[in-house]
C-alpha cells in the first residue's frame, strides 16, 4: 500500500486495467486536477468479481503496464489487494481507511460503472466509506442519472463546481465530473488484440 501522510486528499482508482490504455490516464488526469488530489493510487485489481477471468492477463503484466501509462508522479501504481488477498472494493476501503487515519480518500469510477454498481458486493456500504468522483464516460453521461446508486443516494449528490472539497466531506458524498472523454476501452483492445 503507497504511503500518504496525514492531512493528504487521495484518490483511490482501482480497476482490473486489462489492458490498461490512455482513457485510464485521461481519467485519472482528471481526478488530480478538479478534486485537487495530492495522490492518486491507481489500484490494480487482483480481477473484477463481476467479470470473467478467462481473457485477465497477469496481474504482474498488468501493472507493469499501467506503470507506463501512469505518468504523473503523483499517480501510485499499486496491486496491494493482492498481497492483502482482498477481492470487494468494500473490504479494500475498509482496510484502507483502517491503514491511513487522518488522511482523506475519494473513491473514484468511470461512469460506465456505476450503471451496474448496485450489483457491487455492499455497494451501499462503499458509498457510506468514502465520498465518490464518478467521472464521465463515453455512452455514460445519461445512463448514470438512472442507475440504481444516483437514485438512492440522490441527497449526497454535490454540485461539480464543488469538486476539490470532495475529499474533505464526510461520506455519502458524491459528484460527476464532466470533462474531456475517451472512447478507449479494455475490452475492445482485447478484441482488437484477437483479430
Amino acid at each position: 500500500m503507497p504511503h500518504a501522510e496525514k492531512g493528504l486528499a487521495v484518490g483511490l482508482f482501482g480497476g482490473s486495467f486489462n489492458p490498461p490504455h490512455a482513457g485510464h490516464a485521461l481519467v485519472a488526469e482528471i481526478a488530480l486536477r478538479r478534486l485537487a488530489l495530492d495522490q492518486l493510487w491507481w489500484m490494480v485489481t487482483p480481477g473484477n468479481p463481476l467479470k470473467s477471468t478467462r481473457e485477465l492477463a497477469p496481474l504482474a503484466e498488468r501493472l507493469q503496464l499501467s506503470e507506463r501509462i501512469a505518468k504523473n508522479p503523483k499517480i501510485k501504481v499499486t496491486a496491494f489487494e493482492a498481497a492483502h488477498h482482498v477481492r470487494y472494493t468494500a473490504d479494500t476501503l475498509a482496510l484502507v481507511k483502517a491503514r491511513n487515519p487522518g488522511v482523506d480518500f475519494v473513491w473514484i469510477m468511470g461512469a460506465d460503472s456505476l450503471r451496474d454498481f448496485h450489483r457491487w458486493q455492499r455497494w451501499r456500504e462503499i458509498v457510506l466509506t468514502f465520498p465518490i468522483a464518478v467521472i464521465d464516460r463515453p455512452g455514460a453521461t445519461l445512463s448514470f442519472l438512472s442507475s440504481v446508486v444516483a437514485k438512492t443516494f440522490d441527497y449526497a449528490r454535490i454540485d461539480e463546481g464543488d469538486a476539490p472539497l470532495l475529499a474533505r466531506m464526510k461520506a455519502p458524498a458524491w459528484t460527476f465530473i464532466h470533462g474531456p472523454r475517451s472512447s478507449l476501452s479494455s475490452s475492445a483492445i482485447r478484441r482488437m488484440a484477437r483479430s
